[in-house]
């Protein structure tokens, strides 16, 4: 299946194809437009002239790598803190897994084994880690025993609530107006 979240071509070829690209579109999905947050892989990617790589961004200097995200249009809302972030992010898969994205959810006997590795990433809460878990289920085929009941309520067929649900433009309506009512009944 192609990954659709950014709902542009290219950014989407990249998310497909770039399990690092993929992760680091999770981590930038927060206060800002899914769409915009999974369009960061690809601008960072234009921007180093070629494919992210983890050894690579890992040791990027600090302030030059924030700059890069800050350069307009800016990565994130956030780019100098989300630069730090993913500079985290890649050095820790450099020191755990050898610098691939693929490895985190290889060879796990179970979903939870996959959720605690998601959580043990840099910037990736359990909200995070169950979606991104969900995502890899629902879109990629990574489903070790568990994996719906590790990914909680995300991993749930038949759901519209997180990006892990986004295969089109249609299904992302459907995850906007269900993130919209929890917000209306949160605050009741």
């Amino acid at each position: 299946m192609r990954i659709q979240l950014a709902q542009r071509q290219d950014a989407d070829e990249l998310l497909s194809r770039s399990s690092l690209a993929l992760l680091v579109g999770m981590l930038l999905d927060q206060q800002i437009p899914m769409e915009w947050a999974f369009a960061g892989p690809r601008t960072i990617a234009d921007r180093l002239g070629h494919d992210l790589d983890a050894r690579e961004i890992a040791s990027y200097d600090p302030s030059e790598f924030a700059a890069l995200l800050a350069a307009r249009p800016a990565v994130h809302r956030y780019p100098g803190s989300m630069a730090g972030r993913i500079q985290a992010l890649a050095a820790y898969l450099v020191e755990h897994y050898d610098g691939s994205a693929d490895r985190v959810w290889e060879d796990v006997d179970d979903g939870a084994e996959l959720l605690r590795r998601l959580l043990a990433l840099p910037g990736f809460g359990k909200q995070k880690a169950q979606i991104f878990l969900a995502l890899l289920g629902k879109q990629l085929g990574v489903r070790p025993p568990g994996w719906r009941e590790a990914a909680g309520s995300y991993g749930a067929e038949g759901v519209h609530l997180s990006v892990a649900d986004v295969v089109d433009s249609a299904s992302l309506g459907m995850v906007r107006a269900a993130k919209q009512e929890a917000k209306r009944s949160a605050k009741k």
